[in-house]
């Protein structure tokens, strides 16, 4: 018997090593001889370079950048061979800042930018990244300015400053100084958002507020969007506006589609893919996935759901584990053999969150599955 675990983390309480961990411990305690293989996995979130390394065997790497404002940073990302693992919040997320410091008029890519080009100098020519988190709404113009790109306003004099005030003031963007190695390098962008580039439901409107904008600075980061878009079309004859996911993370989506020629996936297709998974599962008669709780937004794309879908295309049953389960219509039609949560009553979060608790209330539903199963 082979079995496959393919689970997120618990956030806050267990990484993916350590589900599946635990969960090879109750798979051996009711099948001794089973071949179980272990796959660290994520949804594009937290977690995802640690999980896309360990598939891999990469490394961890460091290099300093500039947070959202300007300040320089230690950054991580992980190396695969000839692949980059990069998160944009590790340069430009929202948790580089405080609370008061939040202002995307204000607020650049450029630390994303410059996390790619070490990258590239160390020798990586396929990109994976990750941009949740983000605190930023400038369209990725600081990334691209940091990747060689100029851009120009109706002057045409050079904006050197770019960020989410000055998108307005771009009239024209030359990407001649851009090195050869950035222009061929491969990106895949993990979007889990259908956000358009601006508009109503664009980038502006739903993400900025919570960046730190208010209403009024809303409608002009929505204008300076709109604004640059022109520009790309005028460019690149593309239009970036209607484009699901261009308006993912302030627009960065929308730039490394344009400009980088990036293909947009779900996180978790993004994760599967890089790591061969179909190939992983080949001749399994289970797997087993999971994720801290599973609810309606397992069935938009989470984890679960893309290991779900990967496994239907084999005839693999799959079975979910949960630190919390929420039955709803969307989550009973996906196909799951079983969804199961890791505990039977009720106990207080703080006992609920801890790890060795969580660890050994995995261990007991995998056996208590399998046993069931096998009887």
């Amino acid at each position: 018997m082979k079995i496959v675990i393919a689970s997120d983390s618990f956030k806050g309480s267990l990484t993916s090593v350590e589900v599946a961990q635990a969960a090879t411990r109750g798979i051996k305690a009711v099948y001794p001889d089973c071949a179980v293989v272990a796959v660290n996995v994520a949804d594009g979130g937290e977690g995802t370079v640690e999980a896309v390394v360990e598939a891999l065997g990469g490394e961890i790497v460091r290099c300093t950048v500039s947070d959202p404002l300007g300040r320089p940073i230690q950054a991580r990302y992980g190396i695969a061979g000839k692949k980059a693992i990069i998160e944009m919040a590790a340069a430009s997320g929202l948790p580089l800042l405080q609370p008061a410091e939040r202002n995307p008029w204000m607020t650049s890519t450029y630390g994303t930018g410059e996390m790619i080009m070490d990258a590239i100098q160390r020798g990586c020519s396929q990109f994976l990244v990750g941009i949740g988190g983000s605190a930023t709404n400038d369209a990725g113009t600081g990334m691209l300015q940091a990747l060689g790109f100029k851009f120009y306003d109706f002057n045409g004099k050079e904006i050197t400053d770019c960020r989410g005030g000055r998108l307005q003031d771009i009239a024209d963007l030359d990407d001649s100084f851009v090195p050869k190695s950035v222009k061929e390098a491969q990106f895949i962008v993990a979007s889990d958002v259908d956000t358009p580039f601006c508009g109503p439901e664009g980038a502006a409107p739903v993400f900025a507020p919570q960046k730190g904008a208010d209403a009024e600075m809303v409608k002009k980061l929505d204008a300076g969007m709109a604004s640059f878009a022109k520009v790309i079309e005028r460019k690149y004859k593309m239009n970036i506006i209607p484009v699901a996911g261009a308006g993912a993370a302030g627009g960065m989506g929308g730039a490394f589609r344009a400009f980088l020629g990036a293909k947009l996936q779900r996180g978790i297709e993004m994760v599967l893919y890089s790591i061969d998974f179909n190939a992983i599962i080949q001749d399994a008669d289970l797997i087993i996935t999971g994720e801290g709780k599973i609810d309606f937004q397992t069935a938009k794309g989470k984890t679960a759901a893309g290991v779900l879908a990967r496994a239907k295309k084999q005839g693999i049953p799959v079975i979910a584990i949960g630190g919390c389960v929420e039955m709803c219509e969307s989550v009973e039609q996906m196909g799951f053999a079983g969804i199961y949560p890791i505990l039977e009553e009720k106990v207080p979060l703080e006992i609920a969150m801890c790890p060795d608790f969580a660890a050994a209330n995995v261990e007991k539903t995998i056996q208590r599955i399998l046993k069931n199963k096998r009887h």
